[in-house]
């Protein structure tokens, strides 16, 4: 019997994930776009067997599974669900893997630099936490609302390394950037979680 596997999320029109399970392997692997007041009774009670979550859903599974790994319990969100035999659910995160190896591709971190994260959610509570472990002597969180956010940049004016944890500059809305980089002036890695279009257009500026 073929598992039926797939992605959960808000909006997914700019996903390549079924192209890319497709040339992984032989299952079925869907998108399942659902609103906020959807995506609870999706978890628990959805025609799947393994998913993986992305935003704005992670915390949400998180708090949904009935176990999960290390690696989710420290950074409280998972990106991949299990629906076990008994209807539970069991949750791993596999994105701080990932973005540790995306960093250690661009260069890695500078030991003791300051890095600045842009966005506060699940994607970069898991960004944040792996700069940390590698090395980064202060990680910024940066949020719309927070005490650190997008009208008092200039005060982190020296980090090193800025990451784009956020939806913004995402198919369809290819034009937008989260920020302009002229404000980190001594910038010298800049790494975007989004992967379509690409480049975005703020891997275009850094470039």
């Amino acid at each position: 019997m073929s598992l039926k596997c797939g992605l959960l999320g808000e909006k997914l029109g700019h996903s390549l994930s079924p192209e890319i399970h497709a040339a992984l392997g032989d299952y079925e692997y869907r998108l399942y776009e659902k609103r906020a007041d959807e995506a609870v009774e999706f978890l628990l009670h959805g025609d799947y067997d393994v998913i993986n979550v992305t935003i704005p859903y992670k915390k949400l599974a998180y708090e949904l599974c009935a176990e999960v790994t290390d690696e989710a319990a420290e950074l409280k969100n998972v990106n991949v669900v299990v629906k076990r035999f008994d209807g539970t659910l069991w949750g791993d995160n596999t994105d701080a893997y990932g973005f540790a190896k995306l960093v250690e591709a661009v260069g890695g971190v500078v030991e003791g630099s300051k890095c600045v994260v842009l966005g506060t959610g699940g994607a970069g509570a898991t960004a944040m936490a792996v700069l940390r472990r590698m090395g980064a002597g202060s990680v910024v969180g940066v949020s719309r609302t927070g005490a650190d956010n997008y009208e008092n940049l200039e005060r982190h004016a020296d980090a090193l390394m800025v990451v784009n944890a956020t939806p913004v500059g995402m198919f369809p809305k290819c034009d937008e950037a989260p920020v302009d980089l002229a404000v980190f002036g001594q910038c010298r890695a800049v790494i975007d979680l989004i992967y379509n279009p690409s480049p975005t257009k703020l891997l275009s500026q850094a470039e």
